[in-house]
């Protein structure tokens, strides 16, 4: 499959080959736990799919497909959420930032159960231990042959901002990811930073392993919304705004800044289209930003 097969519209970005197929997993896999909004129990599959199909989900009693791309993307705060034919998936974050970076660039995800993936212990850490134990192999389409991967390059600098809130990213040889955020009112996270060249290997010991977090005095209110009632202090790390750290220790002491990548990524992967790369190679810089935000930047970089 050619770039010219791929949306090349945008002006910002370029399809490039790197010489190397597709790819999806060796065989079937599977996670159970609970979804941090609904708080339902599910089981997920991984399966193998074909050269061509990418990544998408079996959702609903009907079996509806919902193809992990921005255009089936609903505007969301607190998670992110994909939708197609009346059929939505909920928190797939996490799961999708493991698939982009370990290179599972073909997979049938299905879900029984409810509609959402769950949060495991708040990290992409145990469905990147799941993947790297399951093995990869090339991806054939339905003729069994091969395809070519393509990833998306940024060509010229993109921003896109909201109030105080901004990503912009800059055309480079390689990927890589700065995050900033600021909590002034909460001490114990305040300002931080921290930046990477993303690969498989520090994917997996430096972002992998860091969880979702929330603030204390917060969570009243999101229940009361009818929200996270999967959370607990066994899949997230909980900050008091008076007394810090209510369940330490954390895994880095950058563990909220560091696991603001880990959604970045999965939120980016939505570029992906016909089982090619999702992440763009370049250099991507958010500050204060989330999965609204996130997802918002991949739509302006195909509008632009």
């Amino acid at each position: 499959m050619s770039a010219r097969a791929l949306r090349s519209l945008s002006r910002s970005i370029s399809w490039i080959p790197t010489g190397k197929p597709q790819q999806t997993l060796a065989k079937e896999a599977s996670l159970s736990g609970i979804g941090l909004h609904s708080g339902a129990s599910s089981l997920v599959r991984l399966l193998p799919a074909m050269a061509g199909e990418g990544r998408y989900f079996i959702s609903g009693d009907a079996k509806v497909r919902v193809q992990a791309t921005i255009e089936n993307c609903v505007d969301s705060v607190l998670c992110t959420v994909l939708r197609n034919d009346g059929a939505e998936v909920r928190t797939v974050e996490h799961l999708l930032s493991s698939l982009e970076t370990l290179g599972v660039d073909n997979c049938r995800i299905e879900i029984d159960g409810g509609n959402e993936i769950p949060l495991l212990d708040g990290s992409s850490k145990g469905w990147t231990e799941l993947i790297k134990s399951t093995g990869l192999c090339v991806a054939r389409d339905d003729k069994g042959l091969e395809m070519e991967k393509l990833v998306p390059k940024l060509l010229e600098t993109v921003h896109l901002h909201r109030d105080d809130s901004f990503i912009v990213a800059f055309p480079s040889s390689e990927t890589r990811i700065t995050y900033g955020i600021d909590f002034p009112k909460v001490p114990a996270i305040g300002s931080q930073l921290f930046s990477l060249i993303v690969d498989k290997d520090k994917y997996t010991n430096e972002i992998a392993p860091s969880r979702t977090f929330c603030i204390f005095e917060e969570v009243q209110k999101l229940w009361d919304a009818g929200l996270i009632k999967g959370g607990s202090s066994e899949n997230a790390i909980v900050c008091s705004i008076r007394d810090g750290w209510l369940n330490p220790p954390l895994r880095f002491p950058d563990e909220p800044c560091r696991h603001k990548i880990l959604d970045l990524i999965g939120d980016f992967s939505l570029l992906a289209q016909n089982g090619n790369g999702g992440l763009p190679v370049a250099h991507i810089s958010a500050y204060k930003a989330g999965h609204s935000l996130h997802t918002g930047f991949v739509r302006h970089l195909l509008e632009i």
